[in-house]
């Protein structure tokens, strides 16, 4: 059966309520044969990443950059399951056992979620994964339109995994 693994820190209202909206998304009836597995970010490990077949990320927008939580995920697991870095020490062209998989990614932010969305696509790119649904960037009090959203990329992202 295939697996998504979502991958989150969630310590504010907005988003918790956000990943409680790709949850059910993830889970929506029309969707059968796909494992959901969540995993806060401090406790994701590269098992769970190598075990997946796709992944859902979300992070709130902290000074310019992704959650500390999610940042310690990638550290933890980036080189395990395949990522690459050239001589420099920079990202290069993975080969690892994860690439080509697709991937969803939220972000909330209360002014700013640029720098957040950079630095994951920036790792998620290093690792070869392939992005399954446009990025959902929530910005301030989160909306009905934005937990709708949220829904709809949990589900398409679950949908990508059927056979």
């Amino acid at each position: 059966m295939p697996s998504l693994l979502v991958v989150h820190h969630s310590p504010t209202r907005s988003l918790h309520a956000l990943t409680e909206a790709v949850l059910a998304g993830a889970h929506d009836d029309a969707i059968e044969g796909v494992e959901v597995v969540v995993r806060p970010a401090l406790e994701a490990t590269a098992a769970d990443v190598l075990g997946a077949d796709g992944y859902l990320l979300g992070t709130t927008a902290n000074f310019g950059y992704m959650s500390g939580a999610l940042k310690h995920f990638f550290d933890s697991t980036f080189l395990q399951v395949g990522g690459a870095l050239d001589p420099s020490g920079a990202a290069g062209e993975s080969a690892g056992q994860t690439t080509g998989r697709p991937f969803g990614l939220y972000v909330h932010g209360r002014y700013d979620t640029t720098g957040a969305v950079r630095s994951v696509l920036s790792i998620v790119g290093a690792l070869g994964w392939r992005q399954g649904f446009e990025v959902l960037e929530a910005m301030g009090d989160v909306t009905d339109a934005d937990t709708a959203r949220a829904y709809e990329l949990g589900a398409t992202l679950a949908a990508l995994l059927i056979d």
